[in-house]
């Protein structure tokens, strides 16, 4: 038996403090080393304890989540994983530098917090291993040269954890002009539609969830529902997708597979993929399908991945033509599409 992951379970709430520290608690690669009632007790105890992991409630008194993340990160690199309730919130704690977070639960439903406590111990495996990113870092240059943009192709985007995070910076980067863009990012569906609209107001794209029918056309990007898996139908000359409810692919429903399958069979050469930050395998065999049937395919680097699990095993596989940091694949993108 290894080392043990020392977690530190910051909540102002006792209740939501004990159930979460007796939760994870009943993994036996995972230790609770300290708990703490508010920011300034977590900074104490993160000193005396050193925890590999801390979970984080958002909501608290003095000071909130958010904002004890940005003062934290710069001054001790300890993943955090944010523990919420539905809000918009969850995403300025990822722009903060959290590595993940997770939706709390119904109390009155133990299989509610049956499935949260199974959640939160996998992402806490997951956050133990991950690289804790500032995303001043992560950012380039805004890519203005959109001289012959080939605009009938389209580009595929699968992400996981850190996602959130590296699919605003990419898109923040890539001007306006650009064919149709579909992401799968897996995602609580509470938070797809949210993240959809964020994208929307943050970027220069017309950002919507996905619903069935929607054509894919350049200047619009479609994001696939947080529990519905997105494919492609080609239509004539046009593109529109179909989102269906269906059993999980590679643990995951959206999953990346799914959507890239699909963009292999409809589109062939008429394709880009790309693989960003994840835990896990999925997006591998399907980026290998798209880049066999002549799609162009970009994987992200280990330096600039929060979790360097996805996009590692394809291009283990073969299926990533270029590996490059995030800050550089706007460009490399433009670059293909010439």
């Amino acid at each position: 038996m290894g080392k043990k992951i020392k977690v530190l379970v910051l909540d102002d709430s006792l209740v939501s403090r004990e159930l979460l520290s007796r939760g994870i608690s009943t993994d036996n690669e995972i230790e609770v080393v300290a708990k703490a009632v508010d920011p300034f007790d977590a900074r104490d105890k993160i000193l005396k304890y050193e925890p590999d992991v801390m979970t984080c409630d958002v909501e608290m008194p003095r000071m909130n989540g958010i904002e004890f993340i940005k003062r934290l990160l710069p001054q001790y690199e300890i993943p955090v994983i944010v523990v919420s309730g539905i809000s918009e919130s969850v995403f300025d704690a990822m722009d903060a530098g959290a590595v993940d977070f997770v939706l709390k639960p119904d109390m009155q439903s133990p299989k509610s917090v049956e499935a949260f406590v199974k959640e939160l111990i996998g992402k806490i495996k997951a956050a133990s291993k991950a690289h804790v990113i500032n995303s001043e870092d992560l950012k380039g240059m805004k890519y203005k040269n959109t001289d012959e943009l080939d605009h009938k192709k389209i580009i595929a985007i699968g992400a996981s954890t850190g996602g959130t995070e590296a699919i605003t910076v990419l898109l923040k980067q890539l001007p306006p002009k650009m064919p149709g863009i579909l992401i799968v990012q897996h995602i609580p569906p509470q938070f797809s539609k949210m993240f959809a609209e964020r994208l929307n107001q943050q970027t220069d794209f017309h950002v919507k969830e996905a619903q069935s029918g929607d054509y894919i056309e350049p200047g619009k990007i479609l994001v696939a529902p947080g529990d519905k898996h997105m494919v492609v139908k080609r239509v004539g000359e046009r593109y529109r997708v179909e989102v269906n409810s269906g059993d999980k692919v590679n643990g995951h429903c959206p999953s990346v597979d799914v959507l890239f399958e699909s963009v292999s069979k409809e589109c062939k050469d008429n394709a880009i993929g790309v693989i960003l930050t994840g835990m896990g395998y999925d997006g591998a065999k399907g980026l290998l399908s798209m880049r066999r049937k002549g799609a162009r395919t970009l994987g992200q680097d280990e330096e600039s991945c929060v979790v360097y699990g996805m996009p590692k095993v394809a291009y283990e596989v073969g299926a990533v033509e270029k590996q490059a940091p995030l800050n550089r694949i706007p460009e490399l993108l433009c670059g293909l599409l010439k």
